[in-house]
C-alpha cells in the first residue's frame, strides 16, 4: 500500500483496468461448468449430487490455490504470477475439450479451476498502486471482474447451442491466453517489487506472512465471505440448473435469468468499496446480511398447498414464489452479496497492510471453499428432500450465523474501546466512516 506521496493515479488506473479485464476473463472460465455441465449431465446421465460436485470441483482448485498464489505474489510479484497462472488455466481449459468419462472430467475441472485463484493475485496486485484513502474503491472495481460469470451464463449458452460444448471450452482457452500475453506486455511489476529490487531487499518470510492467519478476526472475515463470494459463485453455478428444474426451463433463457443475477452480483462490487471508503465496511455488512435474509427467506419457502377449516367447510389455497418474482429477489440478493463482497476486502489492507496477499489468500480460499462445498450441498440436499428450495435455506442459516457472529464480536470490541459507554450507546458504530482499525484489530474476535 503506498502513502499519498507515492500514490500515482494513472499508472494506479492502468493496473487497475488491466487487473480487472483479465480477472473477468478468468471468471467466465472459471464458471463455464454452470453452462456446459447440463450438457454433460444429460450426456452422461448424472444424479444431481454428481452434477453439484461436477460444477464445485473448478472451485476447489481456485479456492485452495489462492493462499498458496496470495503468498507467491508477494514474493515474486502479480505481474508475473498472474500472467503465468493465465497461461497454465488455458491449457487445462483446452484439454478439457478431449474428455470423455466423468472422472476425467473432474480431473480437468481441477486444472480449469485454476483460473480462480486469480482473484487474490489481482487484489494483492491492484492494491499496492493504491493508498488508503482509494483502496476500497479501487479493489471494489477489480472486484467487478465477476461480471465473468454473468458473460458465462449470458454467452455460453448460445455458444453451446451453436458450436457444441468442445469447441465452447477451445474458445475459452484462447481468449484466456490472449489476455495473458496482453497482460504481461501492458502492466508493470509492483511498486513493492520494484522498491524491494532497488532497495537490495528480500521477500518478507513465510512464517511471518502467516501469522495474521492465528487472528480470529480472520477467520471471521472468511465466513462473511463464505456466503458473500461463496454462495454468490455457487448459485451462478447452480441456477441454470435450478431454473431448468424448478421452472422448466430451456437452457438458453436459464442462463439469462441466471446472468441476469451474475450482473449486479458482480459490477456493483465497485459501489460496495465506494460506500466503505465512505460510510464504513461495518454498515455495509449489516445492510447485506439484513437484506439477504428476507430475500433468502421468502426464496426458502416452498411451493405450498393450504386447507384450513373455514365457517362453510375447507379452504384451499397454495403459496409458490413465481418466476418472476424469484428472478427479482435473486437480482437483489446478488446485488448486496456484491457490496458485502467489497466491504469484507475493504478490511484487509487497512487491517493488515503487510500481509494482503497471505490474508487475503486465507479468507479468498475460504469464501471460494463455500463456491465448492455449497453446490454439493444443494445437490445431496435435493436428493435427500426433493425440495427446490432447500438450497435457500441451507443459505438462511449461513446468513443468520454470520450477522449474529459479527454482531456480538463488534459489541464486545465497542465494550472494550469505551466500556463505561457500550450499555448506553451500543449501536454508535453503525453510521461509522472511518472505524479505528488499528485498536479493533487488536484482539478482534
Amino acid at each position: 500500500m503506498l502513502d499519498e506521496q507515492q500514490y500515482d493515479p494513472p499508472k494506479a488506473h492502468k493496473a487497475c483496468a488491466m487487473s480487472t479485464l483479465a480477472f473477468t476473463v478468468c471468471f467466465a472460465v472459471w464458471t463455464i461448468f454452470s453452462v456446459i455441465g447440463v450438457k454433460i449431465q444429460q450426456d452422461l446421465g448424472l444424479s444431481e449430487t454428481e452434477f453439484g460436485i461436477l460444477v464445485a470441483t473448478p472451485v476447489l482448485t481456485g479456492s485452495i490455490s489462492r493462499i498458496f498464489l496470495g503468498i507467491w505474489t508477494e514474493k515474486f510479484g502479480g505481474r508475473l504470477v498472474f500472467t503465468v497462472l493465465m497461461l497454465a488455466t488455458a491449457v487445462a481449459v483446452y484439454l478439457l475439450s478431449a474428455v470423455e468419462s466423468y472422472f476425467m472430467f473432474l480431473v480437468a475441472a481441477l486444472g480449469v479451476g485454476l483460473a480462480g485463484g486469480s482473484f487474490i493475485v489481482g487484489i494483492a496486485y491492484t492494491s499496492e498502486w493504491y493508498d488508503k484513502n482509494h483502496q476500497g474503491t479501487a479493489l471494489g472495481i477489480f472486484g467487478a471482474g465477476n461480471v465473468g460469470a454473468a458473460v458465462t451464463n449470458f454467452g455460453a449458452p448460445f455458444l453451446v447451442v451453436g458450436v457444441g460444448w468442445e469447441t465452447t471450452a477451445q474458445i475459452y482457452a484462447a481468449v484466456l491466453a490472449v489476455m495473458a500475453i496482453v497482460f504481461w506486455f501492458l502492466t508493470e511489476a509492483d511498486p513493492r517489487i520494484q522498491k524491494r529490487k532497488a532497495e537490495g531487499g528480500k521477500p518478507t518470510p513465510l512464517k511471518k506472512q502467516l501469522e495474521p492467519l492465528k487472528k480470529l478476526q480472520v477467520w471471521r472475515f472468511s465466513l462473511y465471505y463464505f456466503f458473500v463470494f461463496g454462495a454468490f459463485v455457487a448459485l451462478a453455478s447452480w441456477l441454470p440448473r435450478y431454473y431448468t428444474g424448478a421452472y422448466d426451463m430451456g437452457l438458453e433463457a436459464a442462463g439469462m435469468l441466471a446472468a441476469a443475477y451474475s450482473l449486479p452480483a458482480s459490477v456493483f462490487r465497485a459501489l460496495g468499496g465506494w460506500l466503505s471508503d465512505r460510510i464504513g465496511a461495518r454498515a455495509v455488512m449489516y445492510w447485506t446480511f439484513g437484506v439477504s435474509l428476507v430475500a433468502l427467506f421468502i426464496l426458502s419457502y416452498p411451493e405450498t398447498q393450504y386447507v384450513v377449516s373455514g365457517i362453510e367447510g375447507p379452504i384451499e389455497f397454495a403459496f409458490g414464489v413465481p418466476v418472476w418474482l424469484f428472478a427479482l429477489l435473486t437480482i437483489a440478493l446478488g446485488f448486496m452479496m456484491s457490496l458485502g463482497k467489497a466491504a469484507v476486502y475493504k478490511h484487509i489492507p487497512v487491517y493488515y497492510p503487510e500481509h494482503v496477499g497471505s490474508v487475503g489468500g486465507l479468507v479468498g480460499m475460504i469464501g471460494g471453499l463455500g463456491g465448492f462445498f455449497l453446490p454439493i450441498a444443494f445437490g445431496v440436499l435435493n436428493d435427500l428432500t426433493g425440495v427446490w428450495t432447500s438450497c435457500f435455506m441451507l443459505l438462511f442459516v449461513v446468513v443468520a450465523v454470520s450477522m449474529i457472529w459479527m454482531h456480538f464480536a463488534i459489541l464486545r470490541m465497542e465494550h472494550r474501546r469505551n466500556p463505561e459507554r457500550a450499555a448506553e450507546d451500543r449501536f454508535r458504530y453503525l453510521p461509522e466512516i472511518q472505524p479505528d482499525y488499528k485498536n479493533e484489530g487488536r484482539g478482534a474476535q
